[in-house]
């Protein structure tokens, strides 16, 4: 209650603040029969006594029409509630305020929507009254946990390990691969800004220019067009340090997390455990795996490798062909047969990939179109190897071995959520199980042509020093020190060990990737002068709240987030601008024909 006018905040007081006279500011939460009203501001509650008697008919008249919503100074007497009129669900349920004098600091128009977390609002309507919207109980919270959080990580990284906080620009230039850049123009003719998908290139220069240890709290943007729950612009915890390796790195994180982890969601256990890009593609069908259920992709091929079903010995006989499984616990319980077909039809629709359902029934047999192909021996190996128990139900698919996994992976989360819908709880919604997945291809072949190659992390990651060899004969073998964290089956951050040979950068971006250098001479030029080794890590802060919090999206943990399509309905941007406004950026629009007639409409 320093530098305000109020003695106590509408959360605050107690039985032992009885007698005492207070000063109170809030929105009107809501109102009885012109006898009370509930006063409520950032910190919680207080009921407000309205007085009935002839003196106070004025304030009495005032507080009774007040709009709810509306802004109130109160000044008052706290006082014990009447016995068995206590609240135990409110913190200040004990006391209650005998308002002396009130001021009506604003009124409130009709509202929008009731501002009652338990009342449905559309999102839309959220974000356009996104201030109304700040006033819930869930984002005020949301929104000060992130606080804290971020200011405990500044403590730790600053003030207990020396890192020097350092704000990178946001007007730069395009970077080669990657994410799609947002462009600023410039009053040169032709030339563009870039704002920075990430401070990749700044904190890098930032090791060459001996700072040791860099961290910021950055803005970052990406013109990703429509996606479910990313934004145009978001913020990441972004961390660089000078003579350090990807243990170094990985222990850091672990420090970091554990400090400024929210005392009310438990303790974190460190260290993370780890599991290379390969195994969690095995095991989980996905490079972020969700290891708080099991469900895990079981490799059957030896089980069915010598049997005369045609689609399995197609499989094998490929390269990389395997035969893979899921057991889906309780699933002929839980699962109604519309469940089983739309599986199988997300599987062919998104994967090309065929399934086969097995069911294992009450009488202990099999139940599918493969049992008359399996002999006694073979159900038996197939019961033991996926542990089947009974009404399980196994998903099984037969291919190459990324398709089958990814496949797999895929169906595993959505049978996880079919079960935990249909009641079975498989998922502990208070569990944080946090996982490193390491050892990265370096480069992955383009999705437009398999022929060419791109980074899969960022031009900058350097390869595994047991593949550096491979760089320069077979680029597609080469790892990466490249390392992911995963928190509850979502990617929380992401790093490297980079690149500090100018000569091995050149090589990377111009041999491999197929790159013009020239657009990244100044990073190559200052690798040339003494590039300490160097890497460094990003978390992705709306991301990680929006987890801790439980929130269904992270546009639950920002302020004053982008809608779906990347606009801001509160401000209704982005929006036109004039000719005119253009002309000093040589900048001339071209409209689609149907929006020149609506514009002339």
């Amino acid at each position: 209650n320093s530098f305000v006018s109020r003695t106590n905040t509408c959360g605050e007081l107690r039985s032992a603040h009885v007698g005492q006279k207070v000063t109170l500011y809030g929105w009107i939460q809501y109102q009885r029969q012109d006898l009370f009203l509930v006063l409520r501001d950032f910190q919680g509650l207080t009921q407000i006594i309205i007085p009935q008697d002839e003196a106070h008919s004025h304030m009495k008249k005032l507080l009774s029409n007040a709009p709810v919503e509306s802004v109130v100074q109160v000044t008052g007497v706290v006082s014990p509630r009447p016995p068995g009129q206590e609240n135990p669900k409110m913190p200040t349920g004990d006391i209650e305020v005998k308002a002396e004098t009130a001021e009506i600091l604003n009124s409130c128009k009709k509202l929008p929507f009731e501002n009652k977390d338990f009342i449905k609002k559309s999102e839309a309507l959220r974000m356009q009254y996104r201030y109304l919207d700040l006033r819930s109980f869930q984002l005020q919270h949301n929104l000060r946990l992130r606080s804290r959080v971020v200011m405990r990580m500044r403590e730790y990284l600053c003030n207990l390990h020396g890192f020097v906080d350092v704000e990178t620009p946001t007007l730069f230039k395009r970077t080669p691969g990657g994410a799609k850049e947002f462009l600023v123009p410039s009053r040169e003719a032709g030339k563009f800004y870039s704002l920075p998908q990430s401070p990749q290139q700044f904190k890098q220069l930032l090791m060459v220019g001996g700072l040791d240890r860099y961290f910021q709290v950055a803005r970052c943007y990406r013109d990703e067009g429509s996606r479910p729950d990313r934004q145009p612009e978001f913020t990441q915890i972004d961390i660089e340090m000078s003579f350090v390796d990807q243990a170094g790195i990985q222990r850091l994180i672990e420090g970091l997390l554990q400090y400024s982890w929210p005392e009310e969601r438990g303790s974190i256990t460190t260290p993370f455990p780890s599991m290379t890009y390969e195994e969690a593609l095995a095991e989980y069908g996905t490079d972020k795996p969700d290891t708080r259920f099991g469900m895990k992709i079981v490799d059957i091929s030896d089980v069915l490798r010598h049997t005369d079903i045609q689609f399995v010995q197609n499989a094998l006989s490929y390269p990389r062909g395997t035969i893979r499984a899921i057991c889906v616990p309780q699933g002929a319980r839980y699962l109604k047969n519309k469940d089983l077909e739309s599986l199988k039809e997300s599987a062919k629709s998104q994967f090309n990939q065929e399934i086969v359902e097995i069911i294992h029934r009450p009488d202990g047999r099999l139940k599918s179109l493969l049992t008359k192909f399996l002999g006694e021996k073979q159900q038996s190996e197939l019961i033991q190897v996926l542990n089947m128990q009974v009404d399980d139900v196994v998903l099984l698919a037969a291919g190459e071995h990324k398709q089958v996994c990814s496949a797999l992976g895929s169906l595993r989360l959505l049978s996880a959520n079919l079960l935990e819908a249909a009641g079975l709880a498989l998922r502990d919604p208070t569990a944080f199980h946090f996982l490193w997945v390491v050892d990265f291809p370096l480069f992955l072949p383009k999705a437009e042509n398999p022929t060419e190659l791109e980074s899969a992390h960022h031009p900058f990651t350097a390869p595994h020093p047991s593949d550096a060899s491979l760089l320069y004969s077979d680029p597609t073998k080469v790892r990466s020190q490249h390392y992911d964290l995963v928190l509850n089956g979502s990617e929380v951050g992401g790093g490297s060990i980079r690149i500090h040979s100018a000569e091995q950068q050149r090589f990377v971006l111009e041999n491999v990737l197929k790159e013009d250098s020239e657009v990244l001479s100044h990073l190559l030029e200052a690798l040339e002068f003494g590039a300490p080794p160097h890497g460094g890590i990003a978390l992705g802060l709306d991301r990680l709240i929006s987890l801790i919090v439980d929130a269904p999206s992270i546009r639950d943990v920002i302020a004053f987030p982008k809608s779906f399509r990347g606009r801001d309905l509160m401000g209704n941007a982005p929006d036109y601008v004039t000719p005119e406004e253009l002309e000093p950026y040589h900048i001339q629009v071209s409209w689609p024909l149907e929006e020149k007639e609506a514009k002339k409409n």
